[in-house]
């Protein structure tokens, strides 16, 4: 499979809780490019050996923004609660599956405009009720503590643009397999750790343990940040099209940063820098204190819509990021610096 054709599979499986579609589909993918094994969580390893003892941890989180059931009426509408960063403004109408005994498709109940008399603003989620169709037999097949994903296909747009669910951070999984499809057979001067962790979505809980099991020398967390769009500040983001973002930030390793800009420059890959003033909100910021500390920096990839159903990316951005991560490889790392 090209890039875009294993984001897609990515996209289309899902991830979350104890649901291992997504990570047992990664693990697949990567275990024909490097020796990899799984946990009893989602996170999936992939190694691949080097020539010296240095090793270079590549992170990108597996799972996903999901929702849990906490009730079930007699009338087989549900209630649910947030599972990471939803946005229940765009709730209402929305269609999602229920992960009960079966798979169930189901909607989220919207107020038609006729009878409402004005727009109306949801604080909780648990106002806005899922609406299953199934009546009493709800309770036969769905139970509380059920998963609920987003329902929407992945699919292309104009040009390189693709628009689908769970590219957050299901780009940066099928990035770190093309990188380990592209260096399988090369000579490399360090260890590559393939990361694919559980847990971000839920406070980057579970890079923590898999950082300290690595324990590399150095890291790079792979993710998505904020792509321009309407209503968005151009000095809050990203563009489609012109590279993968390198961190900048006083939370991250300085001399990575410039290693990585330096290597974007010398093989003209195009690239982007992102400067932040404190934490950078990914599962960098607790790689970075892992065990006796750790060389850490973020390279992300910009995506418009996101956690939604119709995150939209270029895919020209994830060809950037794996020409940059195998070229730096390639040269190194921040072994020698």
């Amino acid at each position: 499979m090209n890039i875009k054709e294993t984001l897609f599979a990515l996209s289309s499986a899902d991830g979350v809780g104890n649901i291992r579609e997504a990570s047992d589909l990664a693990y697949d993918l990567l275990k024909e490019y490097c020796k990899t094994e799984k946990s009893d969580t989602l996170t999936v390893i992939g190694y691949l050996k080097g020539e010296s003892d240095y090793t270079l941890m590549l992170d990108a989180h597996i799972d996903q923004i999901a929702m849990i059931v906490t009730d079930i009426d007699d009338n087989g509408f549900l209630t649910v609660a947030k599972s990471g960063g939803i946005d229940i403004r765009a709730l209402p109408s929305r269609r999602v599956t229920v992960h009960g005994k079966e798979k169930v498709a189901a909607v989220f109940c919207a107020t038609p405009p006729h009878l409402s008399s004005g727009e109306k603003e949801y604080t909780d989620i648990a106002d806005i009720k899922l609406d299953t169709a199934l009546g009493a037999k709800a309770k036969e097949i769905i139970s509380i503590g059920d998963y609920v994903t987003f329902s929407a296909d992945p699919c292309e747009l104009l040009g390189t643009r693709v628009s689908g669910r769970s590219f957050d951070d299901r780009a940066a999984v099928a990035c770190l397999i093309e990188v380990a499809k592209r260096l399988k057979d090369k000579k490399l001067p360090l260890n590559v750790a393939f990361v694919l962790s559980d847990g971000e979505e839920l406070g980057m809980r579970g890079i923590r343990p898999v950082a300290f099991k690595v324990d590399p020398n150095e890291a790079i967390a792979i993710d998505v940040s904020f792509g321009d769009g309407i209503g968005i500040s151009e000095d809050e983001c990203g563009k489609l099209g012109e590279g993968g973002m390198i961190g900048i930030s006083p939370a991250l390793d300085r001399k990575i940063s410039q290693k990585l800009i330096k290597t974007a420059k010398d093989n003209n890959i195009p690239y982007q820098t992102e400067v932040m003033g404190e934490r950078t909100g990914t599962n960098a910021d607790m790689i970075a204190v892992s065990r006796q500390g750790v060389r850490t920096c973020t390279l992300s990839i910009p995506l418009r819509n996101m956690h939604t159903e119709v995150e939209t990316l270029d895919i020209k951005d994830l060809d950037s990021v794996c020409e940059l991560l195998c070229a730096y490889i390639l040269s190194g790392g921040a072994m020698n610096d």
